[in-house]
């Protein structure tokens, strides 16, 4: 987002900033999406706005209904964040969709680890990688926009005392998605999900990229 769209003095509760675009024209067409969802989903708390921006995401507001929250995952998030801690994804589209702006934290892709570990055992490449990066996950913000593997290891590991910040686990599809998104629901932890078979890529980016954006606006107060 350009300087000019940045301003100190245009970040109120009345107005709308978005990193991500570059342009005006592309400015313009986030902020008329935007008045559009604030309109359908409402916009009371930092909830809604992650709501509002997921249904936007996927160009459907009847994504708001489907979306949990547990634990009180936006303000761990932004705490995360303002902390720098990294960011654990399960594929490269939700590792390159992140906003690179507003935000120290190291992204890292599971994809990228853990190649013997699924060889040995027989696993999926983005469960592996989970494992691989076992060290890194304390503290961590991860995001599991399309590997239900990967979010069902990633529980397991939780429930072995492993902590993230915070978990957004919206794995699309209709094997094991609508379960291990309720397996995260059980656990006492952050988590953003939702409900059902519906998520994917977008709706996880989307999810963090509203916090980053809050971080920024806040940080501009």
């Amino acid at each position: 987002m350009s300087k000019e769209l940045l301003r100190h003095g245009d970040i109120t509760t009345n107005t709308y900033i978005d990193p991500g675009a570059e342009t005006k024209e592309a400015y313009e067409i986030s902020k008329k999406s935007r008045s559009l969802a604030r309109t359908m989903v409402g916009n009371t708390n930092d909830e809604d706005r992650v709501r509002q921006r997921c249904s936007v995401a996927v160009g459907d507001f009847n994504m708001a209904a489907l979306m949990r929250f547990h634990n009180d995952p936006i303000a761990a998030a932004l705490t995360a964040l303002q902390q720098g801690a990294p960011i654990i994804t399960d594929i490269r589209m939700v590792q390159a969709g992140i906003q690179k702006k507003g935000h120290a934290s190291e992204v890292l892709c599971a994809l990228d680890f853990g190649g013997d570990i699924a060889q040995e055992q027989g696993i999926t490449r983005s469960s592996a990688g989970i494992f691989a990066l076992r060290e890194k996950l304390a503290g961590s913000i991860v995001l599991i926009g399309n590997a239900p593997s990967a979010l069902l290891s990633l529980c397991d590991m939780v429930k072995g005392g492993i902590r993230p910040a915070v978990i957004i686990g919206v794995p699309v599809g209709f094997v094991n998605a609508a379960e291990s998104k309720e397996l995260l629901r059980t656990l006492d932890i952050p988590s953003i999900s939702t409900k059902g078979t519906r998520g994917g890529t977008p709706v996880a980016v989307a999810a963090l990229n509203e916090c980053i954006t809050i971080v920024i606006e806040r940080h501009h107060q």
